[in-house]
This record gives C-alpha cells, structure tokens and sequence, in this order.
C-alpha cells in the first residue's frame, strides 16, 4: 500500500502534495502502513481515507477507498460508526468488540461483526487533525461462540432430560436393577429389586450380594467374595436368587464395571427356565422320532444306490467272464470300464456319507480358490459335457481362504453337474471368485443363516438352466431331498456342501427362480495367512520323478490325445496331457520339465503357436511338433512355424508320429507299432 499511496495524484486532492503534509500526518501514515495489523487513518476536515495491506480484505468490494472520505466509504454502517467518530474528533478513544455491522457485500448487505479502537491523532500544535482506526473482524468467531454457547444450553437441557428419564427408568423400571462396589457390596436398589425379591431397600444396602444368592449358586462369585472378575470375564451372568419368602428366582443379569462400582441390570427367567425345559424336553422327543425317520430313509435310500451300484459291478463282471470262456477276450474292455464306473460311483457316495456325517475331520489350511478353479479346468469340462459352453472368472488381488481343499472341489464338482443336471438341452455354465466384505448390518437371505461380519471370498456357480422355485429352495439343503429321479441322486449333495460351509466357518446362498436359472453362492472366510506357492500333489510328484524324454501333449479331442499319449507311453516317453491352451500354459509355467511338446495349433483359448511360444521362452531347448486338421496350415509352415518346430497334418498314420518324434528327439522306437 506504500507505493500505491505514493503513486496517487495527491496534487489534485485537498490535502495537496505529500511534502505540504504535516509531520504528525506523515508519521502515523508511516507506522500505520508498516503495521501487520488492519489499520487505516482519516485525516482533515475532508476525512481523507488511508490504510494498510491488511485493512484490504475488510474493504472488500471498496478497493477505490484509498484518499475518498471516510464516511463516503462505509455510507451504510455511518448511522452508527460516525457517533464513535465524532467522539475520536473530540479527542476521546474508543474500543468496541464484537460491535453487529451491516456491510454491502456481493451486491447485497450483509451482518457483520467487528472489534476495533477509535484513537485520535494529533498535529504538532496538539489539535486533533484525524484518527487511527485499529479494525479486526470477528464474525466466525462470534458466529461459532453463539452455536457453542447453543450446543452448551442443548447439552445441558438434554443432561437434565435424560438424567430425569433415568430416574423414572430407575424408579418404574419392573427389571431388577443394583449397584454396587467392586467388593460386592451393594449400595443401591430399585424398587424393582423389591418386587421381584421382596427385600426392602433398607435390608439390602450394605450387603453383600452372595447374601442373597442361592447357595448352589455362590460358586460362581469369586472366591475372596468380589464380583469383578465374574463381571470381566462374563457380562452376562445367570443366577438363581433366594425370595425374602424362601423361594428361588433364575435372574439373568446384565453386568457392567464403571467408575469403581458394578451396575447390573436383572430379569426374572424362572417362568421361562421352566418352559424353556419343557420345550427342551419336547424337542428332544421330536429329535428321537425324526433320528428313527432319518435312519429307515438313509437305509432306505442308500441300498437303493447302492444295489444298483452293485449290479454295476456284477453284470459286467459276470459277462466278462461269459466273453473269456467264449474267447471274445477283445470284448471285455467295454465291461472293465463299466464295472470301474460303478465302483467309482460307489466310492464317492461313501465319501459324501462321510463328510456328510462330519465322520471325515476337515482339513483347514491356507488355499488359493484361483488356484483351485484353474486346477479343475479340465475335470470340469470333461463332466459338463459338449453342451454346456463353461466360463470362469477369478477377481485380481482374491483373498486367500482358509477351508478344507478336497471338500471345495468336491463341492464346486458337485455344484457344477448340478448345473448340467439343470441344462438337459445345454447351456450357460460361470464360475466367479471375488473379494466379499459382510458389514456389520448385512441382511441374513435364505441359507446364509449365521454368516457373521467380516472378510469372505465369494464363489459363484451360475446356470442358465430351469431354475428352482421357492419351495424347492426351502428344501434344497435337506439330507435325502432330491429333484431327480429315483437313482440319479442321493439328495445329499447340497446338505453336504451347507454342512461343509457351516463346519468351515462360512456360508451357502441360493439364488433362483423357475425358468431363469441358479446362481449358488459359497461365502469362505478370509485366510489372513497366504496360499503355500507350491504345485498340486499330483504335480509335484511328477516333478520330483522328472526323466529325460519328457513330452506335453496338447490336443482337445479326447480320442486323439489319449491314442497320441499311448503310443508315446509304448515308445518309452514319460508324458502328460493337456486339453486347452490354458491347461498346457499351467503346466508349463510349473517346475516341470519338458523335452518335447506336440499341440494341436487351432485350441480352445491360447491356440498351438502361442503355447509354444511360452514352451520356448521357459524350455528353450525344447523341440516343438504342432499338428493341424486344417490343409491350409500346411501351406502357411513357413510362417506357422518357428526353429526348432516340425508340422504334421491331419489325418496322420501312427507311423508317421513315430517317425516324426524320432527325427526330433532322436531315439529309436523300441517297439514300433503295429
């Protein structure tokens, strides 16, 4: 403000040039202008207005204030500011705090308030030739002292109402309310204590409470006679208490330590430990009756399965041995298999009577749920079938669980040809994993009865079949009940998944409506711990027994790859198989070790090339067979293939592979096929 001041044409103003100034007037400017506080100064009788950098952000929407006569520039505060500054003519300083302004600001007036100090200033011959004004505005602050001061009057206005409504609660309440000392010594009673007990206010206080416990019952005080540690360790505490009548109440207490003195609230249960127990006592009954039930329907239903098992078994077995005594030993594989089909059958029906049961411990541990879904890619594809068009999808960052592995691919196995079950005409199959946090105020649906707040990952099992209407849903996880015709199902298939989820700590939802398909929900609970990075026991046993000559073969039609893995197991190659272009890049991602890989180059997801792009990224001595159905692949070799990579066209004679496989690897065939 010092150099704006200066640059002002002061030679056209009544106050003339500077150096025609008084002294006194140049001396007070120059402190005023120096000052880090608001100031301005009004000086003659044309009250000439001057002030400081930090008087700027008062004026506000007045930045041509500089050398206008004061009263020019608050016009709208003058009826009251210019009785103060008359009084600061006449030579008498004035302080207001907090004096209520109306201001123009925005356009518009304004209230405000402000704390300043009217001081006069003299000239050299001792008149007063102007005044000082010292301004700093406090309207937040008075602002905010008026709501604290409301808050303050409402704090205290509602103290009185709820310390009033404690008294009433206190002297109406029908629950037995005490308090004493951390000794046990009462203090204080309710009248309700009195009601329910009989015991005057006046033969309770200054008691010990096992005074009126039920000797049966003091045990449960500790032993040097105080409560606190019965009220740390349990703030719930069920006593029988003694009538001044010689009767015995069950009280369930309320119990709380504060301020040095424990305040308990009591009801009297006795009425309800009665029915309670006679309700006890029915149920029971009830439970007998339907444990009978249950067993004659378990009976019932698993010989039913079991037996047509068993026929699984004996009839091929018996014509096995028909076609052996007739010498059609070429016929007896169709049997083996169907027999082994039966028998597998059988075996896994024990298995879920087992974990059905909770015969069969769960094994908890830290697991991977991505890890698990990828695992069963091809399993999953092979029980669901052609028909049935089968996604996954596995949400960045998931959790790691803590839940048994065998019994969560049993169940999304299980939830899975389900699903099948459900699209007899094909379908829709998605399976998801992703983060799910359970808030505090969750909603409970329909079998997620008991999933407490916290961390899960959620697992979603998603058909677009025929859907479930509301009252199969109801019943969907009771043992034995079944949709499906008689011999195709247990009905203990989702019983055994709710039973497994419960036992692990999470939880099972059904979401479904006739005609528009079932998405199942499992809820497994967060794992603080990380999944063990290591391969699958399968995996890993072969990576131990690693041998030259090993080959990955890769082709999506079954028939092809197992005929193509056959005749590398007769040449003498240890070998393993993929379907997809997914399953090979696992396999290859493992710590196994791979001499030669032979792919089908048109596959599901990653097609041949780019598996083998992988394969010579990790392996890059490996040597690379890619075969392929279609002819023009065989006139795109130059670009299809790569160093290192040979191309066999379908359809192809077992000799050719042979020979194909020797050039590349170069052994010799100990046993040439037929």
């Amino acid at each position: 403000m010092s150099a704006k001041t200066r640059a002002f044409d002061w030679a056209s103003h009544p106050l003339g040039p500077i150096g025609s100034w008084p002294r006194a007037l140049r001396v007070v400017l120059e402190f005023m202008l120096s000052s880090h506080f608001p100031k301005c100064l009004v000086w003659g009788a044309h009250q000439t207005t001057f002030y400081n950098d930090a008087y700027q952000p008062i004026l506000g929407e007045k930045p041509e204030a500089l050398g206008r006569p004061f009263p020019e520039v608050w016009h709208e505060t003058w009826p009251q500011v210019g009785q103060i500054a008359e009084r600061a003519w006449a030579g008498e300083a004035t302080f207001m705090r907090d004096m209520p302004l109306t201001v123009t600001r925005h356009g518009f007036p304004e209230p405000a308030y402000f704390t300043f100090c009217f001081s006069p200033v003299r000239d050299e011959a001792g008149t007063v030739g102007g005044y000082a004004v010292t301004v700093i505005e406090t309207t937040q602050t008075h602002h905010a002292q008026q709501q604290l001061r409301a808050e303050a009057s409402s704090l205290e206005h509602q103290v009185a109402l709820r310390t009033a409504d404690r008294d009433r609660l206190w002297s109406m309440s029908d629950a037995l309310m005490i308090v004493a000392r951390e000794d046990g010594v009462i203090v204080a009673v309710n009248p309700g204590w009195t009601a329910a007990l009989g015991w005057r206010e006046a033969e309770t206080v200054g008691r010990h409470v096992r005074a009126f416990v039920f000797p049966g019952d003091a045990a449960e005080m500790d032993a040097e006679g105080t409560l606190l540690r019965t009220v740390i360790q349990r703030r719930q505490v069920h006593m029988r208490f003694m009538r001044r009548d010689g009767q015995v109440r069950g009280i369930a207490w309320s119990v709380v330590a504060a301020d040095g003195f424990i305040h308990a609230v009591g009801r009297d249960e006795t009425n309800e430990m009665e029915r309670t127990r006679q309700l006890a006592e029915a149920q029971e009954r009830l439970r007998q009756s339907q444990k009978m039930e249950a067993v004659g329907q378990l009976t019932g239903g698993i010989a039913h399965d079991f037996n047509n098992m068993l026929q699984g078994i004996v009839l091929p077995l018996q014509l096995m041995q028909r076609r052996l005594r007739q010498g059609r030993a070429d016929e007896v594989d169709g049997y083996i298999e169907a027999a082994l089909g039966s028998a597998r059958r059988a075996a896994s029906l024990t298995q879920r009577l087992l974990a059905f049961s909770r015969r069969q411990p769960l094994d908890m541990r830290p697991t991977d749920v991505g890890a698990v879904l990828e695992g069963l890619q091809a399993i999953l594809r092979s029980s669901c079938g052609e028909n049935t068009a089968l996604t996954t999808s596995i949400d960045h960052g998931l959790w790691s669980v803590r839940t048994d592995l065998h019994q969560l691919e049993n169940a999304i196995l299980n939830l899975a040809i389900n699903a099948r079950d459900a699209m007899p005409a094909g379908g829709a199959l998605h399976i998801g994993a992703a983060n799910a946090r359970v808030p505090v105020d969750h909603g409970m649906g329909d079998g997620r009865s008991g999933l407490q707040a916290g961390d899960y990952v959620r697992l979603s099992v998603a058909d677009t079949g025929t859907g479930m209407p509301a009252e199969v849903i109801e019943r969907a996880f009771d043992p034995f009940f079944t949709t499906k015709p008689i011999g195709l199902g247990t009905g203990l298939g989702l019983s055994m998944i709710y039973g497994y989820m419960r036992q692990s700590g999470g939880a099972v939802e059904i979401d479904s409506h006739s005609g528009q398909g079932t998405t199942v929900h499992l809820y497994l609970p967060r794992s603080e711990e990380e999944a063990p990075a290591e391969p699958p026991p399968a995996l890993a046993a072969s990576a131990q027994a690693r041998r030259r000559d090993a080959v990955l073969v890769v082709e999506d039609d079954a028939t092809v790859r197992a005929l193509v893995v056959e005749l590398l197991q007769d040449m003498g190659f240890q070998v393993m198989q993929a379907s997809t272009g997914t399953d090979a890049m696992a396999l290859l991602s493992g710590a196994l070790h791979f001499d030669l890989l032979i792919t089908d180059v048109g596959l599901p997801g990653p097609n041949g090339r780019q598996v083998a792009d992988l394969a010579r990224e990790r392996l890059p001595a490996i040597r690379v067979l890619l075969m392929t159905g279609y002819a023009e692949r065989a006139a795109m070799s130059q670009e299809l293939l790569g160093e290192g990579m040979e191309l066999l066209v379908k359809p192809f004679d077992a000799s050719a592979l042979v020979h194909k496989v020797q050039q590349m690897v170069g052994v010799d065939d100990p046993a040439p096929p037929a």
